[in-house]
């Protein structure tokens, strides 16, 4: 995906969500450290320009909440958590960049039920690449991309790499 259709995905993503909730009503978005917190900044500008109204956006790090924790770092490396306003009763939209083995957004599930009792929760990716390992859907997909398990999605976005592209690459071209 190139700068054009990360644009457009995106787009039409924040038309579904303002369809799908019919308004901003009660509606907010977190964004789940890295790359969905500048996507989740994204989808709330462009929801105001539908709507007129700019939704709460929040950051949500997900370091503790991962099953895979000890494989990951030794020393996980902690960032704030930081919601706007309180979710209990709201309509919280998790923002990721992909959508893989479904283990993050769990993770981000405990992290909002931390905060308070939703009144719903969604899920917006801008990529599902497939091979789902829990039974965890996108609401809101910016694109399918099937990939093999040797492949990996690379999020590029200009807020965190000063590039903005998506793309597949090899184990060893990381």
């Amino acid at each position: 995906m190139d700068s054009t259709q990360i644009r457009r995905a995106l787009t039409r993503i924040s038309h579904e969500i303002v369809e799908s909730n019919r308004g901003t009503e009660g509606l907010v978005l977190a964004g789940i450290r890295t790359r969905g917190v500048p996507l989740a900044n994204r989808l709330a500008a462009m929801i105001q320009q539908i709507d007129g109204v700019r939704v709460p956006v929040g950051i949500l790090d997900i370091s503790l909440y991962r099953d895979d924790l000890t494989s990951v770092a030794e020393q996980p490396v902690l960032n704030q958590t930081s919601m706007p306003v309180d979710v209990t009763g709201k309509v919280v939209v998790l923002v990721d960049d992909v959508l893989f083995t479904g283990r993050t957004a769990r993770a981000a599930l405990d992290a909002i039920m931390d905060l308070g009792r939703p009144a719903r929760i969604q899920l917006a990716v801008l990529v599902d690449r497939g091979h789902r390992e829990l039974p965890i859907r996108a609401d809101y997909v910016g694109k399918n991309l099937p990939t093999s398990t040797k492949e990996v999605v690379a999020v590029r976005l200009e807020e965190t790499d000063h590039d903005e592209r998506v793309l597949i690459l090899e184990h060893q071209d990381l």
